[in-house]
């Protein structure tokens, strides 16, 4: 941020610079038929004092640097001497010399020559005006003479025009006075003669303006300011350097009060003061310096709050953290990271920091392992039941109603296997419905059906072999369900549960409105384990109702992961198993909850399965789906997957 020393350096610098325009103001303003240039494109300095003491009447000596004339600076810097030799080089009107110039003539115009140097240009007789003149009245053909009495006239009308534009309007009369005395000089002692008159009344505007600007008055009151004075003598007098001078120095206070506010973090005033300083001097170095000057402090002062901001979001606090970002973006909508951040933030309020679609498992607190792998399912809305027109359709996937879900969670990828539920039942003590109650289903090749078998448990597969460790646990009652998740929880210190049916229905459209989530008819593809027409059982049994032509070479459940995941990132999530929700049966979704979560009653016994498994007919398998078991029902075509909140 600007110091006061800064600020001091700066007004020093601006005044120095102030010092150079007003000696910078050339002739041309007055006589642009000598200059044959477009006085609308030039400026002047005036050159500096070359020390040489004058008498009165005459000027210091200054040269003349013929040999500037060509290579030299460019006009609008030029010294007088280097302006006089152009104009002279445009107005060589010189007589025809018939004869050299006599060594008496040679003499006068050497006097003259050394008066030229010394600065005595007019106002004695030993000026060189006066000794030329004698020269050519001596030898009226003498092109020397003619020539130096054209430099004295070209010096003296840069001279008068320098002494116009700084306001020297006495020393300007006092040359114009002896420049009427020359021959051919009635054009230009017109125009500095009306230089003279208009210096007359800007000169009172000029004081009246500096003494504002030295008050403070800068660019307000409106009306009364140095500004609106400044731009009056401008009216009058479109080149007159004083008052571009003066208006650099408006708009140098103004740019300071740019500064003065950044150094307050008062940007929305730096922003104003640097709109005002743009409309003084459009485009001005000074204003470009400044500008960049506070866009760089801005920067660094909006990334300094972002970094903030991250820090308030690695220690959790979200509040601080979207409030620090909200300054930073304000004072740098574009700042560099502010979106990563704000989705970061995002991600953190709905997520806890994960992002949709990310994959983590929980490590396990008291004791070795880790949770199933879960996935991050994305916030969003989505039309839960069946629409109109949709076959097969029942009345309990109805009324269609819209669901929105605003707090992100995740999902388990696969269905629990039964070698993470053994973990379970080995690591707490649980003993299982099917071993405390006795009993569960299994698949009878014989007939084709499911059958219970009082010796079946949790660690048997379908048909009552033992499982293997990969696949999908089934024979699993609610409330077995519901003590894993619970464990879970008691082992990594996080929320974990059955998904409600909303939420189950959300992640297995996956985004998608169709009556799968892979489309609206049979898949062409290897997608889940379902009914297709072409799977066998190991005696060669059918399926009597199957998608057509689709076979997944499986009879009963698949390893899970073995098929597609669908667009949440899901396995299994509409075949190989149905799965236990948490919420209570209804027959309908009259007055179901529309927030995601759970429908639940004090004390209902019977709960909602939903997807399609290894045995489910197509219209079972359908997204709107949903059917209503007991829940102490242990189903060889049925286990659960996890949610864990967020």
């Amino acid at each position: 941020m600007p110091s006061n020393e800064t600020v001091r350096l700066q007004r020093t610098l601006g005044g120095a610079l102030g010092v150079l325009v007003l000696g910078a103001a050339l002739v041309y303003h007055f006589f642009p038929r000598v200059f044959h240039v477009d006085p609308a494109t030039m400026t002047a300095r005036r050159p500096a004092s070359t020390g040489f003491a004058a008498p009165a009447g005459q000027r210091a000596p200054r040269t003349p640097l013929d040999a500037e004339v060509d290579a030299g600076p460019p006009l609008t810097l030029a010294p007088a001497g280097v302006i006089a030799s152009r104009m002279n080089k445009g107005n060589q009107h010189l007589p025809e010399q018939l004869s050299a110039d006599t060594p008496e003539v040679q003499a006068l115009l050497a006097r003259a020559g050394k008066a030229m140097q010394e600065g005595r240009l007019v106002g004695s007789e030993d000026s060189a005006a006066a000794l030329y003149a004698q020269a050519l009245k001596d030898k009226p053909d003498s092109r020397a003479a003619a020539q130096g009495l054209n430099q004295v006239r070209a010096q003296l009308v840069a001279q008068i025009g320098q002494d116009i534009a700084v306001g020297d309007a006495d020393s300007a009369q006092d040359l114009l006075d002896g420049l009427r005395d020359l021959p051919n000089t009635a054009g230009d002692v017109a125009q500095l003669e009306q230089g003279l008159k208009t210096l007359a009344k800007v000169r009172p505007m000029l004081a009246q303006a500096a003494s504002l600007l030295q008050q403070g008055k800068v660019d307000q009151p409106q009306g009364a300011s140095a500004l609106d004075l400044y731009r009056q003598v401008q009216g009058l007098d479109p080149q007159n350097a004083m008052a571009e001078q003066g208006i650099f120095q408006v708009q140098r206070a103004v740019l300071d009060r740019a500064l003065a506010a950044v150094a307050q973090n008062d940007f929305a005033a730096a922003d104003r003061a640097l709109a005002e300083a743009e409309t003084i001097r459009p485009g001005a170095q000074q204003l470009v310096d400044v500008r960049n000057r506070v866009e760089g402090i801005r920067r660094q002062r909006a990334s300094g709050l972002l970094a903030q901001a991250r820090s308030a979001l690695d220690a959790g606090n979200l509040d601080l953290a979207q409030r620090l970002a909200g300054q930073a973006q304000a004072l740098q909508p574009d700042l560099k990271g502010i979106d990563a951040f704000q989705q970061q933030l995002t991600n953190a309020r709905l997520y806890a920091s994960y992002k949709p679609g990310q994959v983590f498992s929980d490590r396990f607190v008291d004791l070795p392992g880790h949770t199933p792998a879960m996935v991050v399912i994305p916030t969003g809305s989505f039309r839960m039941g069946a629409p109109d027109g949709e076959g097969d359709r029942t009345d309990a996937e109805t009324p269609a109603h819209q669901v929105t879900l605003n707090k992100g969670f995740a999902m388990a990828r696969a269905e629990v296997t039964v070698g993470q539920f053994r973990e379970f039942v080995r690591a707490s003590g649980y003993q299982p419905d099917s071993i405390r109650r006795g009993g569960a289903s299994v698949y009878d090749e014989r007939s084709g059906v499911l059958r219970d078998d009082s010796s079946a448990t949790w660690q048997d597969d379908y048909a009552g072999r033992p499982a293997a460790d990969e696949l999908p646990v089934v024979n699993i009652s609610w409330r077995d369900a519901k003590a894993y998740a619970a464990w879970l929880g008691e082992r990594t210190g996080k929320r974990y549960r059955l998904p409600s049916e909303a939420e189950f229905e959300y992640a297995l459209r996956g985004g998608t409105q169709t009556r799968f989530w892979w489309g609206g008819q049979a898949p062409t593809r290897k997608v889940e384990n379902l009914t297709g027409s072409g799977d066998r059982s190991p005696s060669g049994r059918r399926w009597s109702n199957a998608f057509p032509g689709y076979r997944d070479g499986y009879w009963g459940p698949a390893p899970v992961a073995s098929f597609m995941a669908n667009p949440f990132g899901l396995y299994d999530i509409d075949g190989n198993v149905s799965e236990w929700v948490a919420d209570c049966w209804h027959d309908n979704y009259v007055r179901a909850p529309v927030n995601g979560s759970a429908w639940l009653n004090p004390g209902c016994s019977v709960h909602v399965v939903r997807g399609g498994s290894w045995g489910s007919s197509p219209d079972q398998v359908r997204s709107a789906y949903r059917q209503g078991a007991d829940g102490g029902v242990r189903s060889a075509r049925v286990g659960f997957r996890v949610v864990r909140e967020l």
